[in-house]
């Protein structure tokens, strides 16, 4: 799986920018991805050293718009820490903005 496949998008959020001050990085990841697979793909597009990943299942919610019912996409999330000194540059612009 090429490193663009593993990695599809960042994950915004209140928590995620406060756990990217300290060195971890949350990203939405391709649900047949493993540790390994991650670990890789985010040394090869950010040029940084992967120091842990942890992955979660996110699952799905019930949603109800007027009579109509279904449910959310469940999918994967992957939490990246680097080595101290190294960060990501997609988060480096809105961690002190308030």
């Amino acid at each position: 799986m090429d490193a663009t496949q593993v990695i599809i998008r960042p994950v915004v959020s209140e928590k995620t920018y406060v756990l990217a001050e300290v060195g971890k990085y949350t990203f939405r990841v391709a649900d047949t991805a493993h540790k390994t697979q991650i670990r890789q793909a985010v040394e090869q597009l950010f040029d940084v050293k992967v120091v842990d990943v942890r992955t979660s299942s996110v699952k799905s919610k019930p949603k109800r718009r007027g009579h109509t019912s279904g449910r959310t996409r469940q999918w994967k999330k992957a939490i990246v820490q680097v080595r101290a000194g190294d960060s990501i540059p997609i988060f480096r612009g809105l961690e002190g903005a308030e």
